[in-house]
């Protein structure tokens, strides 16, 4: 699976994107422009330790994630959508797109791939989710319909200093 963010433009939010990337071996697309340096400290502090697990790539445009991917599904999150996230038979391959937290995904993107546009539901009055929480939502909803498939199980079990 994959996470495409469209010049993203906090690094708190791309980094707590990228730990949930890492923690579940999903892989992370970044398109330029991006509203911040990679060597941000907010974003490694929010990745924490756990960049060397991600798989991160670069694209300069968007058009250039469809080329190279041509061929997966691609579902874009908006809240002008006309339908649920949750209405969506997710595959392995596909490729979950959301844009920059000030505008979202480019109308002109939104038009050109309508039938594939998904949104999160929320009441009428509420603008829209914090970004990484959206990226979240939709992405455990397409591991939960997958089995999770390739996570772990259990957890490490309690060690007995716990008591």
């Amino acid at each position: 699976m994959h996470i495409v963010l469209i010049e993203p433009e906090i690094p708190g939010n791309t980094g707590n994107i990228a730990r949930l990337c890492a923690g579940t071996g999903i892989e992370l697309h970044l398109v330029r422009p991006l509203g911040f340096s990679t060597d941000d400290k907010h974003l490694k502090r929010a990745g924490l330790d756990y960049w060397p697990l991600v798989k991160v790539h670069y694209h300069d445009s968007f058009e250039e994630v469809q080329e190279r991917y041509a061929g997966h599904n691609f579902y874009f999150l908006s809240t002008k959508a006309p339908r649920s996230y949750t209405e969506v038979s997710y595959t392995m391959d596909d490729m979950l797109v959301f844009g920059k937290e000030s505008a979202g995904i480019p109308e002109p993107i939104l038009k050109a791939n309508w039938d594939h546009c998904v949104r999160i539901p929320m009441i009428a009055e509420a603008r829209s989710l914090n970004l990484s929480n959206s990226v979240a939502v939709v992405a455990y909803e397409a591991m939960r319909q997958m089995d999770f498939q390739n996570l772990a199980e259990a957890g490490p079990g309690l060690r007995m200093d716990y008591r």
